[in-house]
């Protein structure tokens, strides 16, 4: 075996993320709203990457960034902070990188669920454009890779089916579909994948059953491997190679940011799966990931990593936690690393020249 292979593959839109915090309400037409708290940093594909990373796995990134402010900026901080392999990426001459502001909103009660359970919400405003190469021009000829972590689309990846012939293991999720037809052709695509991380909204529309635990029976025919997740219930998850059932609680957490805790939940689940953990640790250790981000600005930047997971360890008084969450006394690393850096309010001047750069491979 290659031990220089990735552990992890990843190719998407990268995106830069101003998240405004603390507000007291929606805006209205006209009105202006003072934010309690700001923080800024990459996001998109880099929620995966930087998650994955922070758990040390050997994490390959394609994709591309502008020859501008935001992409130098993002770069550094995924390549020469984050350490990210960034060979497979490019920098466009005169393309600019998308950017999305994020007003995370007060928390609601949402009646579609028990007892009106509190959940977050956000709205989100982008300026982007199509990338100059696609996800299988980057990708050319596809590297070998333990796994890859995927965001399915209508319209299926020649680079897909090459990594799951190369052995890949590809563990994929899907997003809102816009035109709320839930095309179950997107379902196909499970057949090049290991494992199919939806949540529940997701999983019911794309199943047409009415239930999560419905929709994890459903969608187990097609994919060894499924996670459902249920926000603040938590997730549920089933694993077919080895006949595991799982359910896990959501922690019990002040929100103060939901961006990104789904990519922050998928990498994590990737890493105990890498591990070789029984599915009710990998699952609960993807559910406290993903708890622990929310309480940070951002999605990547957010990510605990081992020292955040470790932090919260040893800090834990909770007895009912604390027999939940055993297992992490034998799984955490003797190392957990340095301190992880969170997204600043705003962005330092960064090192990397803003401007044309070529690419690591020249075609």
């Amino acid at each position: 075996m290659d031990v220089d292979r990735p552990e992890v593959l990843l190719t998407g839109l990268l995106f830069y993320d101003l998240v405004l915090t603390g507000l007291g309400k929606a805006p209205t037409p006209g009105e202006e709203i003072w934010t309690a708290g700001m923080g800024c940093g990459p996001g998109g594909i880099a929620n995966l990457a930087v998650a994955a990373a922070r758990f040390g796995l050997r994490t390959s990134l394609a994709t591309v960034f502008g020859d501008d402010f935001y992409g130098a900026y993002c770069r550094e901080v995924i390549g020469d902070q984050e350490h990210v392999d960034l060979s497979l990426s490019r920098t466009a001459n005169g393309w600019p990188t998308p950017v999305t502001v994020s007003l995370a909103l007060p928390q609601a009660l949402d009646s579609a669920r028990p007892g009106g359970t509190p959940v977050a919400d956000r709205a989100l405003v982008t300026h982007g454009q199509e990338p100059p190469y696609s996800q299988d021009e980057l990708m050319g000829e596809v590297p070998e890779a333990r796994t890859a972590l995927v965001h399915l689309e209508a319209e299926p990846r020649a680079w897909l089916a090459k990594a799951a012939a190369n052995g890949t293991q590809i563990y994929a999720d899907v997003g809102w579909d816009p035109t709320q037809q839930w095309s179950r052709d997107l379902l196909d695509q499970l057949a090049l994948c290991h494992a199919f991380l939806p949540n529940e909204t997701e999983a019911m529309a794309y199943t047409r059953t009415g239930s999560a635990v419905a929709a994890l029976g459903r969608l187990s025919e097609l994919v060894p491997v499924v996670v459902v997740t249920r926000g603040g219930d938590g997730a549920i998850a089933v694993d077919q190679t080895t006949g595991e059932y799982a359910e896990a609680p959501a922690l019990d957490v002040d929100v103060l940011d939901a961006t990104g805790a789904g990519d922050v939940f998928g990498a994590s689940f990737v890493a105990a799966s890498l591990g070789g953990w029984p599915l009710q640790e990998r699952l609960r250790f993807a559910v406290l990931a993903a708890g622990l981000s929310v309480q940070h600005h951002g999605g990547a930047l957010a990510a605990p990593g081992w020292y955040g997971v470790d932090r919260w360890w040893r800090s834990l008084t909770d007895p009912g936690l604390k027999q939940a969450y055993g297992f992490l006394a034998d799984r955490l690393p003797a190392d957990v690393g340095p301190p992880v850096r969170h997204a600043p309010v705003t962005p330092p001047i960064p090192r990397t020249p803003v401007g044309p750069r070529a690419s690591a491979r020249q075609h």
